[in-house]
């Protein structure tokens, strides 16, 4: 059986007070038997702090990006021995943003996944189509070079240690949120992409999660969908009642 996970992404939210705070509360209200895997990504900074908060709890603690090198003179950068040093060992590679704000290219977020995996780190892999891709009919297309060039590098034995969080960059942030169906649609594509190069086991295995403005609201009929695994949630991560009601939609 797949994993069921929801993931929050708080991208550059919360000062250390406020992340103790939110921490805390999310401790108290997510039930800890909860079959759902759940994952918070503070920021840098209050990464090792979230760590020995919950520490005794199965909340897991993520970080949001990280350098492809070991060390070296990449000013403000963090290497991915630096997470596994204060107890991280996932981390979110490819997400939009570091795509459209950052530059970050195809061949670039490859090499991020290869440095994380070569220190037994879980990623979770981002990646999706801008709204002309879609419009165009082009985000099938999108979809799959930005797997084959980013993934489709790995060894078979590697894909225990990726999560795929489709998210489509028409949704996340607007308010707007593709459809169930639009969602599934993808999502099945999404695995039967993998499953063409890597066979049915790991297409079968693999967790696909989506990511684009899921809310308490509309979470339960989006995660329904067979081939949706969970979400990457990011604004709705920020209040302890919203992500609980997405965690518990499972």
């Amino acid at each position: 059986m797949r994993a069921k996970i929801v993931a929050g992404n708080w991208k550059m939210n919360k000062t250390a007070t406020e992340t103790n705070d939110l921490l805390t509360e999310l401790i108290s209200k997510i039930p800890s038997n909860t079959s759902t895997e759940v994952i918070v990504a503070p920021t840098f900074v209050n990464l090792s702090a979230a760590v020995r908060q919950l520490a005794a709890t199965s909340i897991q603690v993520a970080a949001q990006n990280m350098h492809q090198a070991e060390n070296g003179a990449f000013t403000g950068e963090i290497s991915a021995a630096m997470l596994k040093s204060v107890g991280v060992t996932t981390v979110i590679l490819g997400h939009s943003e570091r795509r459209a704000i950052f530059h970050e290219t195809d061949a670039v977020i490859a090499y991020k996944v290869d440095t994380a995996l070569q220190h037994d780190m879980r990623v979770i892999f981002c990646f999706g189509e801008e709204l002309k891709d879609r419009q165009n009919n082009q985000h099938f297309s999108v979809v799959e070079n930005q797997l084959r060039d980013g993934l489709f590098q790995l060894k078979n034995e590697h894909w225990e240690h990726i999560v795929l969080a489709y998210e489509p960059v028409w949704a996340i942030g607007t308010g707007e949120t593709a459809s169930p169906e639009q969602a599934q649609e993808m999502h099945e594509f999404i695995r039967e992409t993998v499953r063409k190069t890597y066979g049915n086991d790991i297409a079968d295995q693999v967790a696909i999660l989506y990511g684009g403005s899921v809310k308490p609201d509309n979470a339960k009929e989006i995660f329904s969908k067979p081939d949706v695994d969970g979400g990457l949630i990011g604004g709705a991560a920020l209040k302890a009642d919203d992500f609980l009601a997405i965690v518990t939609a499972i």
